[in-house]
């Protein structure tokens, strides 16, 4: 029997596994360069050993390296961006206060309640 939707079927899923595989090829390439506790020339060892021995290189390297996956995955995604948050953050704040300052010293001024002469100083004392 003929069955053209069984080998629809499995193409796709072959195609599936074959666009998996390079995936974890070059995933695997990419952790072996972002290690920073290889020297060039182990770097350069892994990297061969995966490129020429795809199967034996990405297995052996999951084994030997795979208790750390993902420590090293949460560190490398979360350590830049906690930091560019948090600078981001207060930059912003100093930013908020230093005008809501601004705005009521100039609140004030309109008033009546200081002068030009000290809104001028506080204006400089705010923004440095």
């Amino acid at each position: 029997m003929n069955f053209p939707l069984l080998d629809v079927f499995l193409t796709i899923l072959w195609f599936f596994i074959l666009c998996l595989w390079f995936f974890l090829v070059i995933w695997t390439i990419i952790s072996i360069f972002r290690r920073r506790d290889l020297s060039g020339w182990a770097k350069a060892a892994w990297f061969l050993f995966v490129i020429f021995l795809p199967l034996l290189g990405v297995v052996s390297y999951l084994i030997v390296r795979g208790a750390h996956l993902a420590d090293d995955q949460v560190s490398t995604y979360n350590a830049p961006q906690d930091e560019a948050v948090r600078a981001y953050t207060r930059m912003e704040s100093q930013g908020r206060q230093s005008a809501d300052e601004l705005s009521k010293l100039a609140d004030l001024r309109d008033r009546g309640v200081i002068t030009d002469e000290e809104f001028q100083k506080g204006k400089v004392q705010l923004l440095g």
